[in-house]
């Protein structure tokens, strides 16, 4: 069986190269020239091909870590081939380094879905392969691979430092993150992740033996307490835990390697003063907590096939009528904090090139009420959202929701890209769905590949202003 899963995942992996390949060709043929963020990274990939490493774009936001491996990539590969001239860090051949964290982002997942559902082996070999193509060619981030933007290389250092983190290496991982930091310096947060599932595990041990000294049975060490009681609980745990010079002393002798980038990244924080490298008047912190529940949306909307279900929805409206003054709460909470905490970022108002834009003004701007009318959606997405957690344990649940809260809350703009990484780690650790289910995945994620690559290269339009062409995208 493993044998015959090697050769279909092989095969799997070059299909999926061609296909990419042919989708690669037209996208450049339609777009040869440097488009929307790319007038940036592609001049600065240039300049370090030449050697000139001391020039920097002040408009760019990010680390140079996609310029550096692009460099390393292309540089062997012109001397093997002895190419010339222009087609020497070409804005193609740029674009081209993305397809290849495509085919390392594909392998990553595959290894990461068998490293977390080890326990699921016997006859899940199409649900394994199945499911590492459906979220390989998850459509955010698959559209980026046929640009030089960071997502690619970005989520795929991400993913190894995770699956390094699986697998122990610890300083192999904290290596990655630093990678991964290069591409992108939000990913800190999820270097932080891969650390503290280390700390989630400790604690859930401690946790566990707590409970079975007291032969307290009603609160099991893997589900999270929904009462005020059980909060205060873990709440007084997690603090003893953390200020215990034995547990933290056991911590950081795995954790270790984590805590020094963590060190690292407050000291390029220091000098940088800030994390964000230049233009930062576009990319200021706020509270826009509203962005957790349009990730929440954004989930519901991809995991669609694969999450919900007509037994899910009834166990949905059986909590709302067991708890109505919870879920009574959380909506008035919720609603607080849409009238309060929204922050509209200026390029969401004004860029029309980007999907966001019209989201934004075909749905929340038709009328103020609206965002405040969403809100019971929000609450079902959310719900739909944590439900799968009941399978995970209590600490990895509150640090994966502590990153993503980090991740998505300080960011001003709506951007679907912000979204990749904690939608993937959301998808990595659900139960492994059925096969239809994947079939489903699959051909939803196709669908709206085609559809967004089609706009993108059939639906141009001009500027009134200007003669480029422009066109529609994430």
């Amino acid at each position: 069986m493993e044998k015959f899963e090697g050769y279909m995942f092989t095969a799997l992996c070059s299909t999926n190269f061609l296909v990419s390949c042919l989708l690669f060709s037209r996208v450049t043929r339609e777009q040869r020239e440097p488009y929307m963020d790319e007038i940036f990274h592609v001049p600065q990939a240039q300049r370090y091909c030449q050697g000139k490493f001391n020039e920097w774009d002040p408009m760019i936001t990010t680390l140079p870590g996609l310029y550096l491996v692009s460099v390393g990539i292309i540089k062997p590969m012109v001397w093997l081939a002895d190419l010339t001239g222009g087609v020497v860090c070409s804005t193609a051949m740029l674009r081209f380094i993305n397809l290849l964290f495509n085919c390392g982002n594909l392998y990553l997942i595959y290894l990461l879905i068998c490293k977390l559902h080890h326990r699921e082996k016997t006859r899940t070999t199409s649900r394994r392969v199945l499911s590492s193509l459906s979220l390989s060619t998850f459509p955010v981030l698959y559209f980026f691979n046929f640009l030089y933007y960071t997502d690619a290389g970005s989520t795929f250092f991400i993913l190894f430092a995770y699956l390094m983190t699986l697998y122990g290496c610890h300083k192999a991982s904290a290596l990655l993150g630093v990678c991964s930091v290069l591409f992108r310096q939000t990913n800190i947060i999820w270097v932080a992740f891969c650390a503290s599932t280390l700390v989630a595990t400790k604690m859930d041990e401690a946790w566990r033996t707590e409970h079975t000294k007291k032969r307290d049975e009603k609160s099991p060490p893997s589900q999270v307490p929904l009462s005020f009681s059980g909060a205060k609980k873990v709440m007084v745990f997690s603090l003893e835990f953390l200020t215990s010079p034995g547990h933290v002393k056991a911590v950081l002798q795995v954790a270790w390697p984590y805590a020094v980038v963590g060190v690292a990244f407050l000291v390029f924080m220091v000098l940088n003063d800030g994390i964000v490298v230049g233009d930062r008047t576009s990319h200021e912190a706020c509270l826009n907590v509203p962005q957790l529940f349009y990730f929440f949306s954004f989930s519901l909307f991809f995991s669609l096939p694969v999450s919900l279900c007509y037994h899910r929805t009834l166990r949905f409206l059986h909590a709302l009528k067991k708890q109505p003054f919870f879920f009574l709460l959380v909506t008035t909470v919720s609603l607080l904090l849409v009238w309060k905490f929204t922050f509209v970022h200026k390029y969401l108002l004004a860029d029309n090139r980007h999907f966001p834009f019209y989201v934004w003004k075909k749905v929340f701007q038709r009328h103020e009420l609206v965002r405040f009318l969403l809100v019971p959606v929000y609450v079902f997405a959310g719900w739909n959202f944590l439900d799968p957690f009941k399978s995970r344990s209590l600490f990895w649940s509150l640090a994966y929701l502590a990153c993503l809260l980090c991740a998505t809350v300080p960011q001003k703009l709506l951007e679907f890209r912000y979204f990749i990484v904690p939608y993937l780690m959301y998808r990595l650790h659900m139960p492994l769905p059925s096969l239809p289910r994947l079939v489903a995945e699959f051909l939803l994620y196709t669908a709206v590949n085609a559809a967004t690559i089609y706009i993108f290269i059939a639906k141009t339009f001009h500027w009134p202003d200007s003669t480029a062409t422009q066109r529609f995208m994430w």
